[in-house]
């Protein structure tokens, strides 16, 4: 179950043949988002884990079923924020149950990303998964 945006993210995964050109898309995609303001960059944002400095500021907009969940993020390292940016286009206007059944590994297992990165920015990878997870299942139980 991936998003339209992340959809549009795997096609030009697939266009792009070459790895140095994909990292290249990575940086571009981070470039374009916006940057976490500096007060968000807090302990409470920050997660561990991550070789880079990674700061993750979840939202839920809405309600009950209509709840959706958005997230900002930042990171000192460009191919950090892609990787930010291309975990927006996965859960980013999702109900906090449908991140939950998002299968994360798989999903970014089509862009190849696993094979392609060092193992901190797959631990990383990781634990910004984790944690993204574990904020929509608090907002679930607190529903």
């Amino acid at each position: 179950m991936a998003t339209e945006a992340f959809e549009a993210i795997a096609e030009d995964f697939e266009f792009l043949d070459e790895w140095e050109d994909r990292y290249r898309y990575v940086i571009e995609l981070g470039k374009k988002m916006p940057p976490l303001e500096d007060a968000l960059k807090v302990p409470a944002t920050k997660v561990e884990g991550c070789a880079s400095q990674v700061w993750l500021h979840a939202e839920i907009e809405g309600e009950g079923p209509a709840a959706r969940f958005q997230f900002r993020g930042d990171s000192d390292a460009m191919i950090v924020r892609g990787l930010i940016a291309i975990l927006r286009a996965l859960y980013v206007g999702l109900s906090p149950s449908e991140v939950l059944a998002v299968d994360a590994p798989r999903e970014l297992g089509r862009l190849g990303l696993d094979s392609h990165l060092s193992s901190q920015r797959s631990n990383g990878l990781r634990a910004m998964v984790t944690r993204l997870r574990s904020i929509a299942e608090t907002q679930l139980h607190a529903a």
